[in-house]
């Protein structure tokens, strides 16, 4: 009889335990980690709005599985990333990490990533070698190299020949110079004035004066999204957009977030990136105006690599029938193809990167606001950065 009663309860415990952990099992949880305050919290805000308005209109269960956003904020800096990564891994049993505003945010988590074999999707850092420093990393923003070589080349076939450069002194800052560099200089092109600048609070002013006193034709710019404002204003304030000085680029320094308040000093700053919110696209616009009536503001391209981010995570698990392992994720995003807000995109299924048109787009007034109006467009660009490895 106590027997029974013992291999009764020893059942019912079973089960509970099973049935708890099926219960647990039927969620699928993404710890994001951005950069909700300091410097770069547009970065953060965008692709945190982003994702809210994908699971807005698709629901937030796929392939039977409840899909739960943790949201952390690290103010973009890669101690707090680590930190966050590993209490979302370890703590929260999160099956994915995803975010990283910036490049040494996502180095930070790589090895986590590896070691904990959970998914890394990196909605925003854009250096080449981050898809290499873990197998787990798969990447749907954009890599620096990708707009830096094609606004070089187009620099040089256009009638710009003496180049000043001001980049952020950090990785993507040295991919946007060294990948810009190569390509201007083989098409002829001189750089007369080279300045980094610091990443954390910038004061462009003294640097602005260097440039404009080496009398370039143009100014090629990178720094990173949420910072272009600032620089255009300086920019202005020096005088340097009356003395005939274009302003030349990839696209963050004219990220659609901040391009309104920029004045006409941004008027005829030509640049090459992933995405406008011009872009003419029937999905686009669909995109531009949801965005636009849920936060009251039109949303950048760290906005489409949430967007596309979240996007990946359910095809994948449609894929997989629900499996959210990382080896089954990871399997299920190689050489995934899908239209974005942005054009047709794909992941490389050898490098875990993005594969997306280029658009080269200017500077100019629709409606009385200023929107960045593409005008070439160079398809399915792969990462220069790592062909020529």
């Amino acid at each position: 009889m106590l027997r029974n009663l013992i291999s009764a309860t020893v059942t019912a415990v079973s089960v509970l335990s099973i049935g708890g952990l099926a219960q647990a099992q039927e969620t699928v949880k993404i710890g994001l980690i951005v950069p909700m305050t300091g410097g770069q919290a547009s970065t953060g805000q965008q692709i945190n709005n982003a994702i809210k308005l994908y699971q807005q209109k698709n629901g937030d269960t796929v392939a039977g599985k409840k899909v739960e956003i943790i949201l952390k904020d690290d103010a973009a800096l890669p101690d707090n990333t680590k930190r966050l990564a590993q209490e979302l891994i370890v703590n929260e049993k999160v099956n994915i990490i995803a975010g990283f505003g910036v490049t040494p945010a996502a180095l930070a988590a790589a090895p986590l990533a590896t070691q904990a074999k959970v998914p890394e999707i990196v909605m925003a850092a854009g250096t080449s070698i981050i898809t290499e420093r873990s197998p787990y990393i798969v990447r749907t923003s954009f890599t620096l190299a990708q707009s830096s070589t094609i606004i070089g080349d187009w620099a040089a076939k256009n009638g710009i020949k003496k180049v000043a450069t001001l980049t952020s002194d950090y990785a993507p800052g040295n991919d946007a110079l060294q990948f810009f560099k190569e390509h201007f200089t083989a098409g002829g092109g001189e750089i007369v004035e080279e300045v980094k600048v610091p990443l954390a609070n910038p004061d462009f002013a003294p640097f602005l004066q260097r440039m404009k006193d080496s009398k370039p034709d143009a100014v090629f710019v990178f720094v990173p999204a949420g910072q272009g404002g600032n620089f255009m204003k300086q920019y202005a304030e020096r005088g340097l957009d009356k003395s005939g000085i274009k302003v030349i680029g990839p696209g963050d320094v004219m990220d659609d977030d901040l391009l309104n308040n920029m004045g006409d000093a941004a008027l005829g700053a030509v640049t090459a990136h992933l995405y406008s919110a011009a872009h003419p696209s029937a999905m686009n616009k669909e995109f531009v105006a949801a965005y636009k009536k849920a936060y009251n503001t039109r949303p950048g391209f760290m906005a489409v690599g949430g967007w596309d981010g979240i996007h990946l995570v359910y095809e994948a698990l449609k894929k997989t029938g629900g499996k959210a392992d990382g080896d089954s994720l990871i399997a299920a995003m190689k050489g995934m193809k899908w239209e974005s807000p942005r054009g047709p995109i794909s992941i490389d299924p050898e490098t875990r990167d993005i594969v997306q048109n280029i658009y080269i787009r200017k500077v100019e007034k629709v409606d009385g606001e200023l929107y960045n109006i593409e005008f070439a467009t160079f398809e399915a660009v792969k990462d220069p950065g790592k062909t020529k490895k």
